[in-house]
């Protein structure tokens, strides 16, 4: 799998990017979100990508953070959603808008992307809600819709403390505890100690 392409831009549209690389073009397919995250940038980008390969196709797919990516995996996991609905998708709502409408169960949200029907939105609800509550540390609904508010944070404090070679699942559990007690935490700076304290002692 390719990981991820830097490059010089040789081109970039709201729906797509060639990135110039050891004199190789990829062209990758964006989405709005990546788009006005890289929207200023001018000459060299990074893109973490996913490798779409079919019968007759291989097409590249970019985003501008992680968070991203994973979701549009996620949105490929669910039967009937294709790499084009899952990017129209990922257009319409960031990764924890996303996220937090299918913990929410927010099918009214979720149906308001162009092309998406009630069936398609309640069937990703169905197949993605557990998983999504379960790499959330088994919050329950309740903490786990207050939690993605401000899921950045979150993520920001996730990845940091794993770096540091916390475990991932002690730190998820450590986080939801956080920020059930003070879900108006918006810094991840302060996120990061306050749970440092609760998984030291």
């Amino acid at each position: 799998m390719i990981a991820y392409i830097r490059g010089k831009i040789a081109h970039k549209s709201r729906t797509d990017v060639i990135l110039e690389a050891n004199g190789i073009g990829y062209h990758i397919h964006i989405t709005l979100n990546t788009y006005n995250e890289i929207v200023n940038i001018k000459d060299e980008l990074k893109l973490l990508t996913y490798f779409a390969v079919k019968e007759d196709s291989q097409t590249l797919y970019g985003f501008a953070n992680i968070e991203e990516r994973i979701m549009f995996e996620q949105l490929l996991s669910v039967s009937g959603v294709g790499a084009n609905t899952a990017r129209v998708l990922l257009s319409t709502f960031t990764a924890g808008e996303m996220r937090k409408a299918i913990i929410s169960e927010n099918v009214n949200a979720i149906k308001s992307a162009k092309g998406i029907g009630p069936k398609s939105a309640k069937r990703i609800i169905l197949e993605l809600k557990d998983k999504l509550l379960k790499d959330s540390g088994g919050a329950s609904e309740a903490i786990a819709a207050t939690l993605m508010g401000d899921n950045a944070v979150r993520e920001e404090a996730l990845s940091a403390l794993v770096a540091l070679g916390f475990n991932k699942t002690q730190v998820q559990k450590a986080l939801n505890k956080i920020l059930k007690q003070d879900p108006a935490i918006n810094d991840s700076g302060e996120l990061i100690k306050m749970a440092l304290s609760q998984l030291s002692s």
